[in-house]
């Protein structure tokens, strides 16, 4: 039976969020933003470790407490230059833990809102597949090519077009032999590199609330979309004990009951 790996890779400085601190730990509902993405993949049964993929001079991770995690959260520190040497690495660190057929689902630091609809379907549908996949969404909005000054050139068809998300699964074997293949900087995401292997991974349907963020208003709309989806919790009476309200009432009974000499 094949087993169940992830890896996030989360090297990178996200340079693009303008701040001094890295943006996978950016604060979010009171945690770096990283434990969300580590948090999602570990609600999987079926994932057996998940692997964070770290620079070697980083000093953030080891601030927090990912103590509930226990053994199931593994940091390597050897983060590479791009996303896809860092993966890359990352791969080749777990090469003792990891057989050749077992799925790795690799998964961006920056997607603190995965839900788990869309894991359990990408886990359903990619199970049995040859060759893997990744979540993405149809691109809905109309697209537009523009020249170097901001001017369209032309309306692009966005038919069969798909929006790339993550996790993106494919069999470990497969998945270091692609990026081995392929120039880091020519894989912007792991599907590139699976796709000049002549592979073709299957697009399973994703969630427009798996958001990447990139910019400073990614972050709210990050925490907006967190809040909902944790449970509301409402408050019960205890049955057969009365509320402040019900004494008050039936004093105001007993009251009126008196004056009429009842």
């Amino acid at each position: 039976m094949h087993r169940y790996f992830a890896l996030i890779p989360a090297a990178g400085s996200g340079s693009r969020m303008g701040g001094d601190l890295p943006k996978q730990y950016l604060p979010l509902l009171g945690r770096p933003m990283l434990y969300h993405s580590v948090k999602a993949l570990c609600a999987a049964a079926e994932i057996g470790q998940v692997y964070v993929v770290l620079s070697q001079g980083d000093r953030q991770f080891a601030q927090f407490d990912w103590r509930e995690f226990a053994d199931r959260l593994v940091p390597l520190y050897c983060g590479g230059e791009t996303r896809a040497a860092s993966v890359f690495n990352g791969l080749l660190a777990a090469h003792d833990a990891i057989a050749a057929a077992d799925w790795v689902l690799v998964h961006d630091a920056a997607r603190p809102c995965l839900g788990q609809a869309e894991l359990r379907r990408l886990l359903a549908e990619l199970a049995e597949d040859v060759t893997g996949g990744l979540l993405a969404m149809p691109v809905a909005d109309t697209l537009k090519r523009a020249d170097r000054d901001a001017y369209v050139m032309q309306t692009e068809p966005r038919d069969n077009l798909w929006l790339a998300q993550t996790p993106q699964m494919f069999r470990y074997r497969v998945l270091l032999e692609a990026l081995r293949s392929l120039d880091p900087a020519a894989a912007t995401d792991e599907a590139r590199a699976v796709e000049n292997l002549g592979l073709k991974p299957r697009l399973v349907m994703g969630d427009s609330r798996n958001l990447k963020v990139t910019y400073p208003h990614d972050l709210a709309l990050a925490e907006l979309i967190l809040r909902s989806s944790q449970p509301s919790v409402i408050s019960r009476q205890p049955k057969g004990r009365s509320t402040g309200g019900d004494r008050k009432t039936r004093q105001r009974a007993k009251s009126r009951h008196q004056d009429k000499g009842l």
